[in-house]
């Protein structure tokens, strides 16, 4: 991995230790079938989902998950051979909306424990911040782009709101203690295990949830551009505003005057810098920050580990979002 940041805290360090064995590699690109381990085996949707399994789970877990390293979960498309790992799991978790092909696969299989993210925890309507232009007296007409078919024909339905709950440290602990009891209750002779490392887990969120409280504190603006709608929550927790070059999905080209409005919304608010992601195309974003004289980072969404990730896990990304964060919005 290509791990850009020397300091590690401590939050980070008390997760690398209770994994016990390091990094996700049960998950990361298992291709081995779920059912013959003699462990409690999840499927599990994408990076977010596997994380919660494999540090809840421990050493009784054995993870696969269904989007690879590198792999925009927004795409994935369901092979023959994952179905065979579904039916052949003792438990799927998935984040119900953010991958419609996951969706129907988990919806048909015989799979005794479905876990859907989603239910754990309350959901939420973000997209492109429709009221933050009312604040400059101009009408900017967003559009809201919770449906969106894809090359596929799916349609990327967010009608029952922003999936991406995992960004916000703080839902993401409500998920883990979902997840923690429902894996209690399918694997009752670890029970105790699952509710020491799910008591864990919330401990260290909540110390990230502090983190970024105290971190962003002190700052010149509310403001922070991305290429897509991901940071909603996060935003809503720590009272700042995202403005989203698209909207939920990543594939959503934007208007012009979306452009010449995300160009207005730069200079009124004293924005420095556009954010793009890593599974995505960085384009739109790198165009917008040159018309406008704007700098370029990365805020990842934490959708997948790669060498282009900087961090090995989800706590090391979050705090290198943090310090992009931070520095974009002049935090001291």
């Amino acid at each position: 991995m290509n791990v850009r940041r020397r300091h590690i805290s401590a939050v980070a360090l008390t997760a690398v230790a209770a994994l016990g064995f390091g990094t996700l590699t049960a998950c990361s690109s298992d291709s081995a079938a779920a059912g013959d381990t003699g462990t409690f085996d999840v499927v599990a949707s994408f990076y977010p989902m596997a994380f919660l399994a494999e540090r809840i789970g421990g050493e009784h877990v054995h993870v696969t998950s269904l989007t690879q390293p590198g792999q925009e979960p927004h795409d994935l498309e369901i092979s023959a051979r994952q179905t065979a790992q579904l039916e052949e799991a003792d438990a799927a978790l998935y984040l119900k909306g953010l991958q419609p092909s996951v969706d129907e696969a988990i919806g048909q299989s015989p799979i005794a424990t479905k876990i859907d993210a989603a239910e754990l925890t309350a959901l939420e309507e973000h997209g492109t911040e429709a009221g933050h232009g009312e604040e400059h007296g101009d009408e900017h007409g967003h559009e809201d782009e919770h449906a969106h078919e894809d090359e596929h024909g799916h349609d990327h339905d967010h009608e029952g709101g922003d999936p991406h709950i995992w960004l916000d440290p703080v839902k993401y602990a409500e998920v883990a203690e979902g997840v923690g009891k429902a894996f209690q209750k399918a694997d009752p002779d670890h029970a105790a295990d699952y509710r020491k490392n799910t008591a864990t887990l919330v401990k260290d969120l909540e110390a990230l949830d502090e983190e970024f409280r105290t971190g962003l504190a002190n700052r010149t603006t509310d403001v922070f551009v991305t290429s897509h709608a991901a940071f909603g929550y996060l935003a809503e927790r720590y009272g700042l505003t995202e403005e989203a070059i698209s909207g939920l999905d990543p594939d959503t080209e934007p208007s012009g005057a979306r452009v010449k409005e995300l160009q207005k919304i730069a200079k009124d608010d004293g924005v420095t810098t556009v954010f793009y992601e890593t599974l995505v195309s960085d384009k739109t974003a790198k165009t917008l920050a040159g018309d406008t004289g704007l700098k370029t980072d990365v805020l990842d969404p934490v959708e997948g580990i790669t060498d282009h990730s900087r961090g090995e896990d989800y706590f090391q990304v979050m705090e290198a979002n943090l310090t992009a964060l931070r520095t974009a919005l002049g935090a001291r």
